[in-house]
């Protein structure tokens, strides 16, 4: 079955919700406009119920079928932050905030939650409960857990979770989703090194930091290369080097800050041992000290078998089964819907973007051509999930 003929309707309407939404970006916690229009919005298409300010701005609408006998929730999230970053696309509806733009395509997510909210609410074609999650601050606050932690599950009795993200590259109304680990764990490590300053034209007076932080940069790159299996994913990337003050002078400390991206939990474990092992003897061997701390962030986004299955047959009947990727690739970007799939059941999809600028760039935007097809995912997922009779 393709798009669906009656959000084709008003999938213009939705395409004007996605605009506005990107002209005025939010970031992290402070959605305060965006998630007082999806409040709004969801109140007047006749949610049962809406819920604002879980996990501190999250909003909920919840709807209710033509039945309940089934007694169950599916929860289908979307994120609402955008990022700091100054757009440069040039579009007519382009960010009218300095510094901040939707640069990940949550303008769209939201939108198409919305629309497939108006759809539902509508229909009520199936049986049990719909949870519509809107979060905040997915760009690195952990809006997700947050919204757990406010207790989202116990509060709405939710048994399954939904997730979709747009993908620059895969062509628009295709999609793509995998079994397992799909999105990878966020680490951060942070390094200090203490040496021995002194003049930079006296070096043997001294224990340089640099040269020490130099040569571990190197070392530490054979933790992937050398230690996690080569039939494993995983990345480790230096990102800073702090150091000295001045051209003439031999600093006495540096530090080194970097990311760790694993689809495992025993590779990220290998890894944050190996770190832990590795930096105090590696410095030790130039006669300096050094002290690692690792930062675990969001877990791994792991795909339930059955659901993923579900899900992926629900793309086909919306996209043309010859249209969804039940095998992509996995990234080693992180998505911290991860945690919700920690506590409960569920599936993770990505949807074509087409020939896009990537995520996270200055002129990425979001394909309205995806509106129709990614809300029309959501619609029909709710109805196959929780059938009537």
């Amino acid at each position: 079955m393709p798009v669906l003929n009656r959000i084709a309707e008003f999938a213009d309407e939705i395409t004007a919700w996605r605009q506005d939404f990107h002209a005025h970006p939010e970031l992290l916690y402070a959605v305060e406009r965006t998630a007082g229009i999806v409040a709004d919005k969801l109140r007047a298409f006749g949610c049962d119920s809406v819920v604002t300010g879980i996990g501190g701005t999250g909003v909920v609408g919840i709807i209710h079928g033509r039945v309940n006998a089934s007694g169950r929730t599916i929860g289908l999230r979307a994120d609402m932050d955008a990022l700091p970053i100054t757009e440069n696309t040039g579009k007519a509806y382009a960010s009218t905030v300095d510094g901040k733009m939707h640069a990940c395509g949550h303008d769209g997510h939201t939108a198409m939650l919305l629309g497939a909210a108006k759809y539902l609410a509508e229909t009520r074609n199936f049986d049990g409960r719909i949870a519509l999650i809107f979060q905040p601050a997915e760009e690195g606050g952990a809006g997700a857990k947050a919204m757990l932690d406010d207790r989202l599950i116990e509060q709405f009795g939710i048994d399954e979770f939904y997730g979709m993200h747009n993908w620059p590259g895969m062509p628009t109304g295709h999609f793509g989703i995998r079994a397992g680990g799909i999105m990878a764990a966020t680490d951060r490590f942070y390094i200090d090194i203490a040496g021995q300053g002194g003049h930079a034209a006296r070096p043997q007076t001294t224990i340089d930091p640099i040269i020490v932080a130099a040569n571990m940069i190197v070392g530490m790159q054979a933790i992937v290369s050398r230690n996690v299996d080569p039939l494993a994913s995983a990345v480790l990337s230096v990102t800073m080097l702090e150091a000295g003050e001045a051209d003439n002078v031999i600093s006495r400390s540096a530090k080194i800050t970097g990311t760790v991206r694993t689809l495992d939990l025993g590779v990220q474990d290998q890894i944050e041992q190996r770190l832990a092992e590795f930096v105090p003897q590696f410095a030790a061997s130039f006669g300096a000290t050094a002290t690692v701390r690792y930062a675990r962030g969001y877990p791994v986004t792991v795909n339930a078998p059955e659901q993923t299955a579900f899900a992926a047959a629900v793309a086909g009947e919306v996209a043309g089964h010859q249209r969804v990727d039940t095998d992509a690739p996995p990234s080693m970007g992180g998505e911290d819907f991860s945690f919700m799939l920690e506590q409960r059941p569920g599936a993770y999809i990505f949807l074509g973007n087409g020939d896009s600028s990537e995520l996270h760039t200055d002129s990425y935007d979001f394909n309205d051509a995806a509106i129709p097809v990614g809300t029309s995912f959501w619609a029909r997922l709710a109805e196959r999930a929780l059938p009537v009779g």
